[in-house]
């Protein structure tokens, strides 16, 4: 029925299993996906989008390592929208509303013409662990499967319970059940777990709605797209979302079901996603607030359906109903089903190594909610990253990683291993220190070249970033070695309201100042022609742009990177005694013991352990190793 043994065994076809079984099988693993149910690979569980403040960098990460997930997600895009253009480019963040259904069935398009990749539908009830090793996997119907490694993406599945008001069920997600078995055997072999808690909305029937009184949210004007890849199609029409507000009367109402609610009676104990709570939380957190609100999502081309994004609710269904007909537009409201809550297991993530394989039982990978995180992209990336280190470890290779400064998959998995979380993580732009580094135009410049050595990235990619670097400095070197005098710039500054030249100077220098854009500096002949005679594209002038604008940040932020990762390169032995350290705090003692850094860069981002444990640990070790040079940075 089954080869003798699979290289990698995928468990659980979300974000984070679809491209953990891409990463696999492009590799060349023998690859096996196992999922409850193949009608719903990749599917959408909550809303029909993808990318965001963010979580739109991560995407474009995903692909420059030759993921599918942006193009997929260009593939069946609806709208799209670049956030936050008004802030500097280390802020801007792409976002798509896709096809729900599309989406899916283009992933399992992919995924069924990837080589190497084989599915079987089943429940996944165990592990097969010999000598601390994983080496299969037991399904619900008793069948033992063996592999070398194997990754768990569980989801909302493990022991998942599904909450409506008062009611509550068994469920990984609405219509599905939970996965059983699991984490009754990771924790006998010493894991540890907790319960974390997420909501989804309810989905209704646009023709029930008054689209009149919502106000209209268009996509861009030209739109962009997430995948570098030429291939894949940039959206020619988009499709409207829409903004409504809640009220006081809605809230009023919201509130007559909270003795019922789960959030509020005691039922739900665990904790929710603190930057997208459920409606009843907001209005109870914020009560302040007089509104709030809600986006109208449609979830394909084709659907009546749509999604209510900001009303995240676990509330009775009477009481989501009667609430939501207040909301101007929702009069005549009608469900296609309730919105709900779902508590499921996950695992701490500070009991991984940066690779996301178990520090427990070798070969066994943790990818997407079980880490704790919330999203799929932060889900994706972790399955991306796991598929790529099972596949690695199969051939007893070195695991693939990520510094903080390299990508903001980097920082996700640095900031999961080395301090845990106590409540669904969400990636923001303020979690990277290296964000001006860390843009989502330069992620191909950043990535391609690392996974193209893996054999990942293809040789279309790296062709493709190749040409778009180039381009792009030799047209940075165009503006930095061509002069131009004060009666052709001066009449664009002044037009501009910014200060005249009164010499002869390079165009670097005045393309600099914040005012002056791109579009300004096109009306110096030597600029259009420079663009025309060398078929720029617009990615090839908006790098150049954002590489002249910011060159001074990003060479700043690019040092302070350096200067910190001399520590990355100051490895803490495995087997190190931290209570040789009679200095340590007992904090810094107890989290550098669960922890188990392996660096002392790693180690200086504990939580709990300062600068002054720090110091301690660079004497002990420069005494104790002597071969160790320490940076002048940290010089003790």
């Amino acid at each position: 029925m089954f080869p003798n043994r699979y290289d990698v065994i995928v468990v659980g076809a979300g974000h984070a299993g679809s491209e953990a079984a891409a990463a696999a099988a492009n590799l060349g693993s023998k690859t096996l996906l196992i999922t409850m149910n193949l009608q719903n690979i990749a599917q959408m569980s909550c809303n029909p989008a993808m990318g965001g403040i963010a979580k739109g960098q991560i995407v474009r990460e995903i692909d420059a390592l030759g993921g599918y997930s942006g193009i997929v997600s260009d593939n069946t895009a609806i709208q799209f929208k670049m956030l936050n253009k008004s802030k500097g480019p280390a802020m801007w963040s792409p976002r798509v509303q896709s096809d729900r259904m599309r989406f899916s069935e283009t992933w399992r398009d992919m995924l069924e013409n990837t080589p190497n990749l084989d599915f079987y539908q089943e429940m996944v009830a165990g592990l097969i662990v010999e000598n601390n090793m994983v080496v299969g996997v037991k399904t619900s119907l008793g069948i033992e499967i063996r592999s070398k490694t194997v990754v768990l993406t569980n989801g909302t599945f493990l022991n998942g319970i599904i909450h409506i008001g008062d009611k509550n069920f068994g469920g990984g997600r609405a219509g599905e059940r939970a996965s059983t078995g699991i984490t009754e055997e990771l924790l006998n072999l010493g894991f540890e777990s907790g319960r974390m808690k997420t909501g989804t909305p309810p989905r209704v029937d646009g023709r029930s709605l008054d689209f009149s009184k919502m106000i209209e949210q268009p996509g861009d004007e030209h739109p962009e797209k997430f995948s570098y890849l030429k291939s894949t199609k940039r959206l020619t029409n988009q499709r409207l979302c829409y903004m409504s507000y809640t009220s006081n009367t809605v809230h009023e109402l919201l509130k007559e079901g909270f003795e019922k609610s789960p959030m509020f009676n005691g039922a739900i104990q665990s904790t929710g996603p603190r930057y997208c709570p459920s409606i009843e939380e907001k209005i109870n957190r914020f009560a302040d607030k007089d509104r709030h609100q809600l986006f109208v999502e449609p979830e394909g081309w084709n659907t009546v359906e749509y999604y209510i994004n900001g009303f995240s609710t676990s509330l009775s269904e009477d009481i989501q109903y009667k609430a939501l007909k207040e909301v101007a537009g929702f009069e005549n409201v009608k469900f296609f089903r309730p919105g709900y809550a779902i508590e499921y297991d996950y695992f701490q993530p500070t009991q991984l190594k940066h690779s996301l394989e178990t520090k427990l039982v070798s070969g066994l990978f943790f990818a997407g909610q079980i880490n704790g995180t919330t999203g799929y992209e932060e889900a994706a990336a972790q399955g991306q990253m796991a598929g790529i280190n099972a596949h690695l470890k199969g051939k007893e290779k070195d695991p693939f990683t990520l510094q903080r400064d390299e990508a903001y998959i980097g920082v996700l998995i640095d900031d999961l291993i080395t301090k845990g979380t106590e409540e669904p993580y969400r990636m923001f732009t303020s979690r990277a220190e290296y964000r001006t580094l860390l843009r989502q135009d330069n992620a191909d410049f950043r990535l391609t070249s690392k996974s193209f050595d893996l054999g990942l990235a293809s040789k279309e990619r790296m062709e493709t970033m190749e040409k778009k670097q180039k381009n792009s400095k030799d047209f940075i070197q165009f503006f930095r070695s061509t002069s131009v005098s004060p009666s052709i710039l001066n009449p664009i500054l002044e037009f501009k309201e910014s200060s005249p030249v009164k010499q002869t100077d390079k165009l670097f220098k005045p393309f600099s100042r914040p005012n002056i854009t791109m579009e300004d500096m096109r009306k110096i002949k030597e600029v259009d022609d420079f663009i025309v005679e060398n078929d720029l594209d617009n990615e090839a002038i908006e790098q150049t742009e954002i590489q002249v604008k910011y060159s001074g940040y990003i060479d700043k932020e690019r040092n302070n990177a350096d200067k910190l990762n001399r520590l990355e390169g100051i490895r803490i032995p495995e087997s190190f005694d931290y209570s040789k350290l009679k200095s340590l705090s007992y904090e810094a003692l107890e989290k550098l013991r669960a922890v188990k850094p392996v660096t002392v860069s790693q180690a200086s981002r504990i939580s709990g352990v300062s600068p002054n444990d720090i110091s301690v640990l660079l004497v002990y070790m420069a005494v104790s190793y002597t071969h160790l040079t320490l940076p002048t940075i940290y010089s003790v």
